[in-house]
């Protein structure tokens, strides 16, 4: 969910709203919120567009055990709950959601995967796609090429040969050309993970003219200025059989992989980020995952519905 996108009022308003629902507002606040609405008149829209959106989910929510807390606690939490629920619809409808914000450009994608689904698909190529939760790809195929653009999440692709038509996948960092191959991408927030699963693949960046041949089981990591290789990457495609194999990585990270599988917003405290991690955890019990997680580190795990969930380091 962090990729709904909120515009300056919608993020202001939103504020405005948990301040005055804290139960500590009074005729200074009041008069400070009527200076803000008449300053600009998309102030007055955001927040008579809060008003009708937001009404019983809010206070559901509010009731919840410490839920009235986590809003007041800071700045950046409240945002990314709210953030959260407007993004399940429970501010009326996806409020600021834009038309350029991923959610919307995922619904428009040619093949794509929900929250815990993984799928295959056949392409008409005799490629077989296999795409991991939450990604989305669109389909460029012609006479003179086979072009895979994912926009989100990640994949494995198994090409079928065509001395003719070299298949590419390209993100926003580069692209992977292959002819025979295997190989996994996967598109994160900053970079770009390529695997190499069977023979060989060229990467190369957008911004550069740079690339660089990887050899089976060689792996690299595309950003907006280099290429940088990487070791012991082939358990990244376990997903393939629903599983998590990790071998010390942060907690972060590890977090990262299992957003795809689970409901509503995660938010993992900034101190417990650097944790690290091994293990075997199941995809499809992501649950189990954090229960987990949370038997083998000193970790608390707090769930507020199915709109939020709180790793935070274990107090004491």
């Amino acid at each position: 969910m962090s990729d709904v996108q909120l515009d300056t009022a919608g993020e202001q308003a939103i504020d405005w709203m948990v301040r005055l629902r804290s139960g500590h507002a009074d005729a200074r606040l009041q008069r400070q919120l009527q200076a803000w609405l008449n300053s600009d008149p998309a102030h007055a829209d955001a927040w008579a567009r809060l008003q009708r959106g937001l009404g019983a989910p809010y206070d559901n929510l509010r009731r919840m055990p410490g839920a009235a807390d986590l809003l007041l606690h800071q700045h950046s939490t409240r945002r990314q709950l709210l953030r959260s629920m407007a993004g399940l619809g429970l501010l009326g409808g996806g409020l600021w959601l834009t038309a350029s914000s991923a959610p919307v450009r995922d619904l428009l994608a040619d093949l794509r995967t929900g929250t815990g689904e993984r799928r295959d698909f056949y392409l008409n190529d005799g490629s077989r796609l296999s795409l991991n939760a939450g990604s989305a790809v669109d389909l460029s195929f012609d006479a003179n090429q086979r072009l895979i653009l994912l926009r989100r999440g990640e994949l494995v692709i198994q090409v079928a040969p065509d001395a003719q038509r070299p298949l590419i996948v390209r993100s926003a960092q580069g692209e992977a050309r292959a002819l025979g191959t295997r190989f996994l991408v996967s598109q994160e927030e900053h970079a770009t993970r390529v695997v190499v699963l069977e023979h060989s693949v060229r990467v190369s960046l957008a911004s550069l003219d740079e690339w660089r041949d990887l050899a089976e089981g060689d792996a690299a990591l595309l950003d907006a200025g280099s290429i940088r290789p990487l070791r012991d990457q082939a358990s990244r495609a376990d997903w393939l059989r629903g599983q998590l194999s990790v071998t010390d990585e942060p907690l972060d990270a590890v977090v990262d992989a299992l957003r795809p599988y689970l409901p509503g917003y995660v938010r993992v405290e900034p101190r417990a980020r650097s944790l690290r991690v091994q293990g075997v955890f199941p995809l499809d019990r992501p649950e189990h995952a954090l229960a987990a997680l949370q038997e083998t580190l000193p970790l608390e795990i707090r769930r507020f519905g199915p709109w939020l969930t709180l790793v935070s380091l274990r107090e004491g």
